[in-house]
């Protein structure tokens, strides 16, 4: 029998009609003599609005944190496998620290050290179906951890890993991998397939499919994905390997994000450990880098160091860097958060000459500036104001024909 894990997030468990929407896809997919554990998240923005709730009373990441993100999940569990009985699906529910999932103590970004299946796999002995908390787990003694941003996707493949699952199938209000954001390109394309390192591109540079964790994962241990939609029948995106694709087009996709800021510390002494101590600093409080350039003035000893971090994270990058002030021993910390990241990415470019020429002549006939630029083997990558986004964006999947 077919053991496939389905993940549903926040929009598909929205309300009660989409809890019972999802309740009777399963059913189909169960009737058909699939053996099913099923992810679900927090239904519609609950996250957010518990995040807000603690934070009006704590900034601490801690396990009381954890204990009350994590209630979202738990709800969605209960609502769901009462609408599956309601249609005489047997099904049972489970919370992260009932399998359990194991993870570190990180709270509030746990990594998954263990998924334990035997509960699920005597569900399924008696025909039945497995609801199961994403996005939560539980540490060796026995406290509530959540798994950060994206947290259920990254549950679905843990889960599906362990389980040996044929498939792990992700369902999102939109009906698979586009190759730009619709809302910016109204005729941007659907992929039928794309590879694990696109995927995995695209979501580290903006695109809220799946998220970057999960991507990761799955390539590792080559867990076949489907991208589908809860809310339509259509096939959605497969993600498999790139030796699978018959055909690679030079660029696959356009993505973007918006939320980021440029830092930046000039005339930092270049000599070694500086850099390390920097980004060592935003390690221990968790924020992460993206884009990294270095520029070394030419017969001098100082340096400016650029980096790139989401603009939820600016206040306390800022503060941590200007209380090292001295001992980095940097001049100036400039600070924008007027800009936009914009990427190319796509698995042909290793065997493509001239996608980089395209990028720039693209953006330089929009007069476009480009403020930092990062490339990968498969992506490149650009900061350039919010305000050109939308112009970038829809000349990028022009330029590179990907309608």
């Amino acid at each position: 029998m077919m053991k496939i894990v389905q993940k549903f997030g926040g929009t598909s468990l929205q309300d009660a009609p989409r809890v019972a929407h999802v309740a009777q896809r399963i059913k189909d997919r169960h009737s058909q003599g699939a053996r099913l554990a099923v992810v679900v998240s927090a239904m519609g923005d609950e996250t957010d609005r518990l995040a807000s709730l603690y934070h009006a009373i704590s900034d601490l990441s801690d396990e009381s944190h954890d204990m009350v993100l994590a209630s979202g999940e738990q709800v969605s569990v209960a609502l769901l496998v009462a609408a599956l009985k309601n249609l005489n699906v047997p099904a049972r529910g489970f919370c992260g620290w009932q399998l359990p999932i194991v993870t570190d103590t990180h709270h509030g970004a746990a990594r998954v050290v263990d998924v334990q299946t035997q509960i699920i796999e005597s569900v399924w002995q008696e025909n039945g179906v497995a609801v199961v908390a994403g996005f939560q787990g539980v540490t060796k003694d026995n406290r509530i951890t959540t798994l950060g941003r994206g947290g259920s996707d990254t549950t679905a493949v843990a889960l599906a890993i362990a389980l040996k699952a044929h498939s792990c199938e992700i369902y999102t209000d939109v009906d698979g991998v586009y190759s730009a954001d619709p809302r910016l390109v109204p005729r941007a394309r659907k992929h039928d397939t794309i590879s694990y390192e696109e995927m995995l591109e695209m979501a580290s540079s903006g695109s809220r499919v799946l998220h970057a964790r999960a991507s990761a994962l799955a390539m590792g241990r080559k867990m076949a994905l489907v991208i589908r939609s809860s809310l339509t029948q259509e096939d959605g995106t497969v993600i498999k390997d790139e030796e699978q694709i018959l055909e690679k087009a030079d660029v696959t996709a356009v993505t973007h994000r918006t939320e980021v800021a440029k830092v930046t510390l000039t005339k930092v002494a270049d000599r070694p450990g500086v850099a390390a101590d920097i980004f060592q600093t935003l390690l221990a409080a968790h924020i992460s880098v993206d884009m990294i350039v270095q520029n070394i003035a030419a017969g001098t000893k100082k340096t400016d160091i650029t980096f790139t971090i989401d603009r939820s994270d600016v206040t306390n990058a800022t503060q941590l860097l200007q209380d090292k002030k001295q001992s980095l021993g940097y001049d100036q910390l400039l600070c924008d958060e007027t800009l936009a990241q914009c990427s190319i990415v796509g698995v042909g470019m290793r065997e493509h000459a001239g996608v980089a020429a395209l990028m720039f002549q693209t953006l330089a006939m929009h007069k476009i500036n480009i403020e930092v630029i990062s490339t990968s083997e498969i992506k490149i990558s650009i900061l350039i104001k919010e305000s050109a986004l939308a112009t970038a964006v829809q000349a990028l999947h022009d330029a590179f024909q990907l309608s």
